[in-house]
């Protein structure tokens, strides 16, 4: 997987805590001159309480708190746009201090709030259905861009410090843009500080991993995350699946479902969940329901069939209801749970498979350009911090 490059430091020098794990703290209170302890209130006050200024930290003495805010900020990315659909599925589209932008789903229910969570700016896998594979792959998220998104929404839901109970952000999936397993580093370290139960402390069974089928990496998320998984089928042979999920063209379906049963962990306590989007006159017949049957036979399963949703220019049509139904009691009555998903934020494009971004890839010059920009705000604040030192020196308060 080509690697796609963070967004560049901030021009002010300072680091951002947010997305650092419990050794990346220690690390930075150490590189700091502080003691160790200093990590664990550091821990407390981002993740727990959700602080943004390290001012209201009141277990730490005023000279530390000046001098972290000093050396670091505490930062998420910026809703620039809050949408709220009738149905009250929220929209947020977050921009990353280097302009790049994504877009973050609360899906609130009776019994939980579902938070959908993005890994990469645009895909790289240009599943046909869906709205977010016309858009090119720009970037990946890092791990501070991905808590980012968590923290933001739980700003929004004014949700600091979580309560016992009756979470409105009780769950997560990443099913947002983008491709989580070929960002796995970054997803597994932000869903590691996501799960940890000294902060946001949001259960590894209350996590889904959504995959279009990316086998290697599908092991390693079992043994390490422990997190739900769900596949992107939508297609019960090769030649289809080739077509709509071009992904399968280098891990076709024999071998996805291979992986799909060595997956760590599972049992019929905890399924794989298949999602099938159903495209009218595509991948919606009964034979087909019938070869999805016997696709999963012996793997702890069920399938979220899903209404297509409707994008500008999008080149296929939903089901029927009627189809859908017909599809859904034949796969329930062979012995598999097939609840077909209800659609949420259609009215503002935040249903499953509609997210996009207008982020573009900037230009070799367009890079450049930043970099100088950067570099010259970087020596500008070198010279501040050294004209502020050079006081503090001739004052004895250094």
């Amino acid at each position: 997987m080509k690697e796609f490059a963070p967004p560049p430091p901030r021009a002010d020098g300072r680091v951002n805590l947010v997305g650092l794990s419990r050794d990346d703290l220690e690390a930075e209170v150490a590189k700091a001159g502080l003691e160790r302890f200093r990590a664990r209130q550091l821990w407390h006050w981002i993740y727990h309480r959700g602080a943004t200024d390290f001012a209201v930290m009141s277990t730490l003495a005023k000279p530390v708190r000046e001098k972290l805010a000093d050396l670091y900020v505490i930062d998420r990315p910026t809703a620039v746009k809050d949408l709220k659909s009738e149905d009250g599925t929220r929209k947020w589209l977050a921009r990353m201090p280097d302009g790049q932008e994504i877009e973050t789903v609360h899906i609130p229910e009776e019994d939980r709030g579902t938070l959908c969570v993005s890994s990469q700016v645009g895909c790289t896998l240009t599943c046909r259905f869906c709205h977010t594979g016309t858009q090119r792959l720009v970037r990946n998220l890092d791990a501070t861009e991905i808590v980012g998104q968590v923290m933001l929404a739980r700003d929004h839901l004014d949700e600091w410090p979580a309560p016992p109970d009756g979470r409105m952000l009780s769950n997560i999936v990443m099913m947002g843009m983008g491709e989580p397993l070929f960002n796995y580093a970054n997803v597994a370290k932000a869903l590691k500080i996501v799960m940890d139960g000294e902060g946001i402390a949001i259960s590894k069974r209350r996590i889904t991993l959504s995959t279009s089928g990316v086998v290697p990496m599908m092991r390693q998320c079992g043994d390490e995350l422990g997190v739900n998984l769900a596949v992107s089928l939508h297609a019960v042979n090769d030649e289809l699946r080739d077509r709509i999920v071009p992904l399968n063209r280098k891990y076709p379906i024999k071998e996805l479902m291979q992986a799909c049963r060595d997956y760590p962990g599972l049992s019929n306590a905890r399924r794989i969940t298949f999602e099938y989007v159903m495209l009218k006159g595509v991948n919606d017949s009964l034979a087909d329901a019938r070869e999805l049957v016997r696709l999963l036979r012996g793997i702890p399963a069920k399938i979220n069939l899903i209404p297509f949703n409707y994008w500008p220019g999008a080149p296929f049509e939903c089901s029927t209801d009627e189809q859908i139904t017909k599809f859904a009691n034949f796969v329930n009555n062979a012995g598999y749970a097939s609840p077909v998903r209800t659609p949420r934020g259609r009215d503002i494009l935040a249903a499953c498979g509609q997210l996009k971004s207008e982020s573009t890839k900037p230009t070799a010059q367009a890079r450049i350009a930043a970099l100088e920009a950067h570099k010259a705000l970087q020596a500008e604040y070198a010279a501040q911090v050294a004209e502020k030192e050079a006081v503090l020196a001739a004052t004895g308060t250094l």
